[in-house]
């Protein structure tokens, strides 16, 4: 399976990618910004996103309804900013920082679970 990590911060980038290599993923999209998300999701379409909400250019929730729009993919929030999210994106699945591997893995876990049925 292949997932876009959007965060802005290589070490939490890195975490997350070792959480989800724990739930069976084996290629990874990294994109620190807006519009670097956007082209890895073009060049390749995720089976799931984990994103920041406040990254250094642009906004993780704009860009998944960006990338999303075309198709719905399954979407994690991981971030400091879980307000943002409660009211922009209800429903969707949300990990806050500081998080642990397991947070990701169970989020990642239900996220799925729920897309298959």
């Amino acid at each position: 399976m292949h997932a876009l990590i959007i965060e802005d911060e290589s070490l939490i980038a890195m975490a997350i990618e070792d959480a989800l290599r724990g739930c069976g993923f084996t290629s990874f999209d990294f994109a620190a910004s807006a519009d670097e998300a956007v082209e890895a999701a073009e060049r390749r379409c995720p089976d799931l996103i984990t994103a920041d909400v406040e990254l250094r250019s642009g906004c993780g929730i704009a860009t998944v309804q960006s990338i999303c729009s075309e198709q719905p993919i399954p979407v994690i929030f991981i971030t400091g900013s879980p307000g943002e999210v409660r009211i922009r994106m209800p429903g969707h699945a949300m990990v806050e920082k500081p998080f642990s591997a397991d947070h990701i893995m169970d989020a990642t876990r239900l996220t799925l679970d729920s897309r298959n049925g």
